[in-house]
């Protein structure tokens, strides 16, 4: 994990239903505040998330900006009975502040990442919390998913394996790198946004073939009408790039 920057901006807070802190980009907010992570404050300038992901992300339509509100909640099996609260283990170990400072970082580092605009914990009594992040909004893009289920074979196979090689040579290890996490926009430039539980790492071959096969398995999952054999044609053609560029050392 990446520490403290000067560019950081760092504001405990208090409130009827608890406490925690909120840590922000200097550069792009002046303070922020705990009510900015709930969609209920924004009223009509915020708008559900209608594809990817587990639900809980927004559209914000924000003084500061175009933007994008994530809860973190759980998947699987806990969810049944826990949807939204982690075991606290410190606060620049929360899931939020871990995720604001890794996209800072990989921003740093030239990966095209969204801006992270504040990131929330919220401590409600005991040994358990609340996060929330908000990010800056890319515009005109649609994930890999999305791109794949219209075009088929003329999504951005090429241009996704070249990102992925890019983000893998600089050592960013992304936890869960799906076609929902990867977006572009008309002319095929890419994004790569949701780095929850990231981290970066010195580049080896083990973590590397296991984000390419996360990515794959969502492919297959995702697939809609498209066989199985045309995601493993297209996803052939990624790794034929991914390969390439990974061995032009970019």
């Amino acid at each position: 994990m990446t520490g403290y920057d000067a560019a950081e901006g760092l504001t405990p807070y208090r409130d009827e239903s608890g406490y925690g802190a909120i840590l922000f980009d200097r550069a792009r907010v002046q303070q922020a505040a705990p009510d900015w992570f709930a969609p209920a404050h924004w009223g009509e300038r915020a708008r559900p998330v209608d594809s990817g992901g587990r639900g809980g992300a927004w559209f914000v339509d924000a003084p500061f900006g175009p933007a994008v509100l994530r809860r973190y909640l759980r998947g699987g099996l806990v969810a049944r009975f826990n949807r939204d609260r982690y075991w606290w283990r410190g606060g620049d170990r929360t899931r939020s502040f871990a995720e604001f400072r890794l996209t800072r970082e990989a921003a740093r580092r030239g990966l095209p990442v969204p801006a992270p605009i504040a990131a929330l914990y919220r401590r409600e009594g005991g040994l358990q919390y609340r996060a929330a992040i908000l990010v800056a909004r890319l515009d005109d893009v649609r994930s890999l998913a999305d791109r794949a289920a219209v075009a088929g074979d003329g999504a951005p196979w090429e241009e996704t394996g070249r990102l992925i090689a890019r983000c893998h040579r600089a050592g960013l290890d992304h936890a869960d790198l799906n076609a929902t996490n990867l977006l572009f926009d008309p002319t095929g430039r890419g994004w790569v946004i949701d780095l929850d539980r990231g981290q970066f790492r010195i580049p080896a071959t083990g973590w590397r073939e296991r984000n390419l096969a996360r990515l794959k398995r969502s492919l297959l999952k995702l697939r809609g009408s498209r066989t199985p054999e045309e995601v493993e044609r297209d996803f052939a053609r990624l790794r034929t790039a991914y390969d390439r560029a990974w061995e032009r050392g970019y």
